[in-house]
């Protein structure tokens, strides 16, 4: 992960199950079979960085990862010689040696100008190598939306305007697969729609509070917090109304691609 804004391992995975599903799509298409070296850049708390391991036994996996919080959390999953874990912000992140694997999963949205930092990583691939990334692509969907247009609310726009959620922090996927093949990767693109069906009390405001909205309560303090999340989580409730069963529907569009230096 990153950002400056400290982040809550047990907030983020409340919904780890849904935020788990894409890791596995993303990786289903990469078609390394022994590699050596595998990298995780923005790792969080490590739980998915363990999993790269079990799927290649022989390989060294490293999980990289800007938050003291997310990898305090991620240390648990270490296995000596095996699966490490070390801070990194992903934008000064070089490699000791070419990668045989490099997964950014979740990551990239928060990193601006990320389509340079992806020709590099390409670059970085030992021969054969492997390039995986996944980002969300909801940013024009109610969650964002609202809290942009509440950001730039007169009451809002001198404390939190800059936090506001942008429209181009990701590409789509046709955006992904030029970059990915303008720098020699063979490359598959795609985007997918999960429909999470969330329990409980103002669900997609709990979804959000551990990612896009971290961010701005972040620029407040906590009476102004409070505020803004109340009139947050009203609209919400209103874009996202509870269903009959008590359940509420999250549609939540993410953008892939995999590239092969084949």
């Amino acid at each position: 992960m990153t950002s400056t804004a400290s982040w809550d391992p047990a907030g983020y995975l409340r919904f780890g199950d849904e935020r788990a599903r894409p890791f596995t799509d993303l990786l289903a298409r990469v078609g390394a079979r022994e590699p050596r070296t595998v990298v995780d850049l923005g790792c969080g708390e490590g739980a998915l960085t363990a999993s790269l391991a079990q799927r290649w036994p022989g390989a060294r996996v490293t999980g990289v990862d800007s938050s003291p919080e997310m990898l305090a959390a991620a240390a648990a999953h270490a296995v000596p010689g095996r699966v490490t874990f070390t801070q990194g912000d992903v934008q000064g992140w070089q490699p000791g040696e070419p990668v045989d694997v490099l997964v950014t999963n979740a990551v990239l949205h928060w990193v601006p100008g990320h389509a340079d930092l992806l020709r590099r990583w390409a670059g970085q691939l030992a021969p054969g190598g492997w390039l995986a990334l996944q980002v969300p692509g909801n940013w024009r969907a109610p969650t964002h939306a609202l809290l942009a247009g509440l950001c730039r609310a007169p009451r809002w726009a001198g404390l939190v305007g800059d936090a506001a959620p942008a429209e181009d922090a990701v590409l789509d996927p046709a955006g992904y697969l030029e970059v990915l093949s303008g720098a020699g990767l063979t490359t598959d693109a795609w985007e997918t729609t999960y429909l999470h069906v969330l329990r409980g009390d103002d669900p997609v405001l709990g979804w959000v509070r551990s990612t896009v909205l971290r961010p701005v309560l972040a620029r407040l303090g906590e009476d102004d917090a409070a505020e803004l999340t109340a009139e947050y989580a009203a609209a919400l409730r209103a874009a996202y109304p509870r269903r009959p069963d008590g359940t509420t529907l999250l549609p939540f569009r993410r953008v892939f691609a995999v590239g092969h230096a084949g």
